[in-house]
């Protein structure tokens, strides 16, 4: 295997790594994009299937051009996945997949990026492998001796398998509320949430969500420091879509308990020695930056790296990490967030590289 050099090597073909491609090409430098995928989509692909955008086209498309409008105001994933196809051809963009990389580090002042397909040596990296292949589950007392089906939303894909059966849905996110109301639908479920979960406004939806973020990181790119209003609703909040909506009209479907303190082979137990038994688990815990490319040269603490709030990375000259959420800037793990963090990264390695 030959070795390539490169000026910057983008490594993730998602969302983020597209939308640095796209400010790269204005700069005349030599790029390369790598992405363990097949096809193109990023990590849509490994969604579930009824999975849709919070957000209309024009707050769900990433930097230089809208997704096309389909039938409906939300975008399904299926059509999110086409657009970020589209983009690829559209722009031309330099994509080597599937190539998987298994490490990356640093040799005086270039990068040696080692693939499954041969070696890369670059200037600069661009790290934008996002959070869907780390996700992330909280340790309980007694998980293992669970003897139920326990699967995270990262490998969940429709209600099917769920039918008829007790299933203890786990999260107090958007993901969580989406998959509880399609369970819900044929099986008898139980929310369990750290704390009481919060819904927004029924007509609050991702285009408020993204508005404030994109006050919040104009305000530490100047002097104003002015509070933003954010009283109607909350950044963490669920996004009441229509599925959600509909799950609430049921009754009591949204009502969630918090969590118990161990599990048994058969359910869970609470603090107050209340027994509860369940047949499944789903697991909408969240995840974590995908990171394991980048260490031992990254020193990595509770799943993030040092950065000055934006895609810069402090311990490591000549990486910037894009999309991981924010600590590498303001909704930068977000469609519409994505495009501002990796337009400033690529203003900060123009002038970085001589």
């Amino acid at each position: 295997m030959t070795t390539m050099s490169y000026d910057i090597v983008i490594i993730g073909g998602g969302q983020a790594g597209l939308s640095a491609a796209y400010f790269l090409r204005r700069t005349g430098l030599r790029f390369v994009i790598l992405d363990d995928s097949d096809a193109p989509g990023g990590s849509w692909p490994g969604t579930w299937d009824s999975l849709r955008l919070f957000s209309p086209v024009d707050y769900s498309s990433i930097a230089g051009w809208q997704m096309p409008q389909g039938a409906d105001e939300y975008p399904q994933k299926d059509e999110f996945i086409a657009y970020l196809a589209a983009y690829e051809a559209r722009y031309n963009l330099p994509i080597e997949r599937p190539v998987r990389v298994t490490n990356v580090s640093r040799a005086e002042d270039r990068f040696i990026v080692q693939t499954n397909k041969g070696a890369f040596t670059t200037r600069v990296v661009i790290s934008a492998t996002g959070t869907a292949q780390n996700p992330f589950v909280p340790e309980y007392d007694g998980r293992g001796s669970f003897e139920g089906v326990q699967m995270h939303s990262a490998d969940y894909r429709n209600p099917a398998p769920f039918a008829g059966r007790r299933v203890a849905i786990i999260g107090a996110g958007n993901s969580a509320a989406q998959i509880l109301a399609e369970v819900s639908l044929d099986a008898d479920t139980l929310w369990i949430t750290p704390e009481e979960p919060r819904f927004n406004p029924d007509d609050v939806d991702g285009r408020h969500i993204f508005g404030v973020a994109t006050q919040r990181f104009t305000q530490t790119q100047s002097e104003n420091k002015a509070t933003v209003n954010t009283s109607r609703f909350s950044l963490g909040s669920i996004v009441m879509v229509e599925s959600v909506r509909e799950a609430r009209a049921r009754g009591d479907v949204l009502h969630a308990l918090r969590p118990f303190t161990r599990l048994t082979s058969s359910g869970g137990i609470w603090p107050d020695g209340t027994k509860q038994d369940f047949d499944a688990i789903i697991w909408c815990t969240g995840f974590r930056a995908n990171l394991a490319h980048l260490q031992p040269m990254l020193p990595v603490e509770d799943g993030k790296a040092r950065t000055d709030g934006g895609p810069r990375a402090l311990d490591v000259p000549g990486l910037w990490l894009v999309g991981y959420g924010g600590w590498t800037g303001y909704a930068s793990a977000t469609t519409y967030g994505v495009t501002k963090t990796a337009r400033q990264a690529v203003k900060e390695i123009a002038a970085y590289l001589p």
